[in-house]
């Protein structure tokens, strides 16, 4: 049988209940209830730096950062510095790659895949760049991908602009890459909401991973189906 995927939508949360989120998630994947959690969701305005580093690519200070109202989090993904505001799609899958394939590189591929299929549902040409993790259109980078993997269950995921405002990238050197920019649907002249987009990215995330979605938590564990 198809390994099982609970979808939820999360709302607007902050970065720590996100965090909270995730380990609820992963709880119910510890214990067998699903093979893997998929949390949708937007997070209010926090700037996050991966184990890659990240402060280093800050234009803007911590305190000058909190004035603004923008949270500053040095996080366990890996990858750079990123941002997060309303408006963005935050993907937060929660797999037991024990279902999949226990295979980190895999994995991202396969993520990258599921944001590149959702944006060709909306007419958006979108791709991978050599040497560089994510989705982009062209030389802008409209997802980026911060992974962590445990005992092989993932953690964190991508965040996808839809109609965020973009200003926020200017506080940073978004992934520590100079020399290309960031990109939105809003800004490529595409007009849905996040929960549209949602919908299709759960649907394309079943298909790429050749997953089920499941309602009921199952009893037991693996294989008692």
């Amino acid at each position: 049988m198809k390994p099982s995927l609970l979808c939820l939508p999360a709302g607007l949360v902050s970065y720590a209940e996100g965090l909270s989120l995730q380990k609820q998630a992963r709880t119910l994947v510890e214990e067998g209830k699903y093979d893997g959690v998929l949390l949708l969701l937007e997070h209010r305005p926090v700037i996050t730096a991966g184990r890659s580093g990240g402060r280093e690519n800050l234009l803007a200070s911590p305190a000058e950062l909190a004035d603004a109202g923008v949270e500053f989090v040095e996080s366990d993904r890996g990858g750079n510095v990123t941002c997060h505001n309303p408006g963005q799609l935050v993907g937060y899958p929660v797999l037991d790659l024990a279902r999949w394939r226990q295979d980190v590189h895999w994995y991202v591929d396969r993520l990258e895949e599921v944001l590149i299929r959702t944006l060709a549902e909306y007419g958006v040409h979108a791709g991978r760049k050599a040497r560089y993790t994510g989705v982009w259109v062209g030389n802008s980078k409209i997802t980026a991908i911060g992974v962590s993997v445990r005992h092989w269950i993932t953690g964190h995921g991508f965040a996808l602009n839809v109609r965020n405002d973009l200003d926020l990238f200017r506080s940073i050197v978004p992934c520590g890459i100079e020399e290309f920019g960031v990109t939105s649907l809003q800004r490529l002249g595409v007009d849905v909401t996040l929960q549209e987009i949602a919908v299709c990215l759960s649907n394309q995330f079943c298909e790429v991973f050749d997953a089920r979605f499941a309602t009921e938590p199952r009893e037991g564990q693996h294989g008692e189906e």
